[in-house]
């Protein structure tokens, strides 16, 4: 071959070698740039990606963050707004509070001001009484000055002697006007306070109306024929004998016509006894088998009839509350009586007139009545329970649940312990009902005792000459030696015995003393 053409052959195939070669790199080079662009890309779409979940997940926690700091913010909010409500509802509370304390020092003020206008008019009264204290001293010193000048001239006195005398007189005199000032201001300050007790006394009276009977301790069952009597007796006295153990009382059966006694201390036995022989009477067949029947029918009839009253009882005053215990104890009172007036009249009685009272001196009416109810609840309680009425009664509230205030008007409506207001104005209301006339009756022979008492216990002051105890022992005329007593000391006795009477007698209602000096002087014409 030619050399120049091999060489033209050699330099053109490595021209186009070269040319391949570098067409072959530069697609390669081609190819690595897709490639990198392809990686550059692809890390771009990736660091986007994450910093578009970066962004994501941070705007995530701040709307949580938001949201928590805006429910923080809204609780914090409602317990402002919770507490804004709390403070105005206090606030109105204490505008409620502040005016009804405004009010009562308003009343207060108001009741100063009566009170006042009256020390006013006392006081007025009381220096027109000292302006004329004052001028009659002026003319008993101008009559001392006379009576100076005239004993010395005519009974030849010195300045002391006749000073003496005249002092004395003076003294007499002074006296005897004391006791006549002291008089009227006495007199005038009992009749405001009788009146001021008439009308309350008055007004709690005319409010209250309650039937009222009186019961013994025998009651009469009534019979068509006297043939009954021996039915009820029985053979050899079986049935009797039966009705007498299942009653606890005794059948009284004699010649009395169409009638059968039963006679027992305890009321309820005396009802029950009753109601078993009325329906013994009126079923025809009286053995001992059905005489036990009958009682213990009769006495569930009663236990109902008891339980009936006591809360019919609670009604009439409007007690409410009351242990079922309770009612039963104040229920039993219907079959009870004392000085034959009904003991449940009397307690419904006390505990209106102790709510009329009580509303009048404006102290609690509820305690008042509730007190003035269950005051005698203890002479209902059987032999069980030992003590007296008061004491049982008090013992039954603690156990049943009463107030201290009820517990003291039951323990001290007889003045046993010390009394509040309440148990006061009970012991006054129960005063007013046991004596008011017809309420109760008095055994013959206390009522004579009761009245020689007044009268020995007169006769034992010095200068007395005769007592005379009138008006069922509410009067005492006592009638004075004149020689012995003058008008001071007349005055003065009639409070001792007064004051005597009060220490060392019981009685009901009130005691007048009359002391009556009498001078006569007695002269004959010849």
């Amino acid at each position: 071959m030619n050399p120049i053409l091999a060489a033209i052959v050699i330099v053109v195939g490595g021209l186009v070698g070269a040319a391949i070669g570098y067409f072959i790199s530069a697609r390669a080079m081609a190819q690595r740039g897709e490639l990198a662009e392809k990686k550059a890309e692809a890390l771009l779409k990736d660091t986007q990606d994450r910093a578009d979940k970066r962004a994501s997940d941070l705007l995530a926690e701040a709307r949580k963050d938001a949201e928590l700091i805006t429910k923080k913010a809204n609780d914090r909010a409602s317990e402002s707004i919770q507490r804004a409500k709390e403070g105005d509802q206090e606030l109105r509370r204490r505008v409620k509070e502040f005016e009804k304390r405004e009010e009562l020092h308003i009343k207060a003020e108001q009741t100063l001001a009566e009170q006042l206008d009256k020390v006013d008019k006392r006081r007025t009264e009381l220096d027109r009484r000292s302006s004329n204290l004052d001028k009659r001293e002026q003319k008993i010193e101008e009559h001392e000055d006379l009576m100076r000048i005239e004993t010395e001239r005519i009974a030849n006195m010195d300045q002391d002697q006749a000073r003496r005398e005249v002092l004395a007189r003076i003294e007499d005199e002074a006296r005897y006007e004391s006791a006549k000032i002291r008089k009227e201001m006495e007199d005038e300050a009992r009749n405001e306070a009788n009146e001021i007790a008439r009308k309350l006394i008055l007004k709690a009276v005319f409010r209250c109306a309650v039937d009222h009977y009186s019961d013994s301790l025998i009651t009469t069952v009534e019979i068509k024929n006297d043939e009954m009597k021996g039915r009820i007796i029985g053979r050899e006295g079986r049935n009797i004998r039966a009705i007498e153990a299942a009653t606890g009382v005794d059948v009284i059966i004699d010649d009395t016509p169409n009638v059968i006694m039963l006679s027992s201390f305890d009321g309820v036995r005396r009802e029950v006894a009753r109601q078993a022989v009325e329906r013994l009477i009126q079923d025809g067949r009286i053995h001992p088998a059905k005489i036990e029947e009958v009682v213990s029918d009769a006495q569930k009839a009663v236990d109902e009839e008891i339980w009936r009253a006591g809360q019919e009882a609670t009604f009439k005053v409007g007690v409410t509350g009351v242990n079922p215990e309770m009612i039963k104890g104040l229920g039993k009172l219907k079959y009870r009586t004392s000085y034959g007036q009904n003991v449940l009249a009397h307690s419904i009685e006390v505990a209106i007139m102790s709510g009329v009272i009580a509303a009048e001196l404006g102290i609690p009416v509820k305690n008042a009545k509730r007190g003035g109810l269950f005051h005698d609840i203890g002479k209902g309680a059987g032999p069980e329970m030992e003590g007296s009425h008061t004491e049982v009664g008090g013992i039954m509230g603690r156990k049943y649940g009463e107030n201290s205030v009820v517990i003291n008007c039951i323990e001290g409506h007889h003045g046993d312990v010390e009394m509040t207001i309440e148990a006061c104005v009970v012991q006054v209301a129960d005063a007013i009902s046991a004596v008011r006339p017809g309420a109760r009756g008095e055994a013959l022979t206390s009522y004579i005792q009761r009245l020689r008492q007044l009268e020995d216990m007169a006769m034992s002051f010095a200068g007395v000459e005769k007592v005379f105890a009138i008006s069922a022992g509410r009067e005492l005329r006592v009638m004075v030696k004149p020689d012995m007593m003058d008008d001071i000391l007349t005055y003065d006795l009639s409070r001792q015995i007064a004051k005597r009477i009060e220490e060392e007698m019981e009685y009901p209602g009130t005691v007048k003393v009359t002391v009556i000096r009498e001078t006569r002087e007695i002269a004959t014409a010849r």
